[in-house]
């Protein structure tokens, strides 16, 4: 039963879990958004209260 056979499916499987594990994460981790994200401004916003029209 050649299907039982370890030795090509093992070698196939270290070498996908290699690259999986080495090539991918830094490739995925220097991808570079188009729109980065803003920082808030320090002050705080001005709050108002809602003027409900039938309360």
């Amino acid at each position: 039963m050649p299907q039982l056979d370890p030795a090509p499916w093992f070698m196939i499987l270290m070498f996908s879990w290699t690259v999986f594990l080495t090539i991918l994460p830094t490739k995925i981790m220097a991808y570079v958004y188009n729109n980065e994200p803003s920082h808030q401004s320090a002050e705080k916003p001005k709050l108002t209260p809602w003027n409900w029209p039938w309360y």
